[in-house]
């Protein structure tokens, strides 16, 4: 599986939860860290996408991606251990960011996205 299959996805659930986060809380911080991140992943997997179109590999796409989804796990993992919270804060980083940072460390150690080459 490739890396951009997941993390434009993955971008959007972020934007949509900060946005959601926004607009039932009024939470700023939501709104950015949602915004931010979400805008980055898709970002990442946009040139990982490109890269592969081009039968290649995108190392820079692949590391942003995986700090994306590091320091999500960091801070929402700290969040949830303050309030134990499972929504958002247990959600976020137990479920989907650090199984994203696995899934991206997976890839960067196996060689990125793997591009069969063509028969002739």
């Amino acid at each position: 599986m490739h890396d951009f299959c997941f993390s434009i996805p993955y971008g959007l659930v972020l934007v949509a939860g900060g946005i959601i986060g926004y607009a039932k809380k009024g939470s700023v911080a939501s709104l950015g860290g949602g915004l931010g991140t979400g805008l980055v992943l898709i970002l990442a997997g946009y040139l990982s996408l490109k890269a592969f179109e081009k039968r290649k590999n995108s190392y820079l796409a692949l590391i942003l991606e995986t700090v994306c989804a590091a320091v999500l796990t960091w801070v929402m993992g700290q969040r949830y251990f303050q309030t134990s919270k499972i929504m958002p804060a247990g959600i976020v980083a137990g479920i989907r960011s650090a199984l994203m940072t696995a899934f991206y460390l997976y890839k960067i150690a196996t060689g990125g996205n793997h591009i069969q080459t063509k028969a002739e």
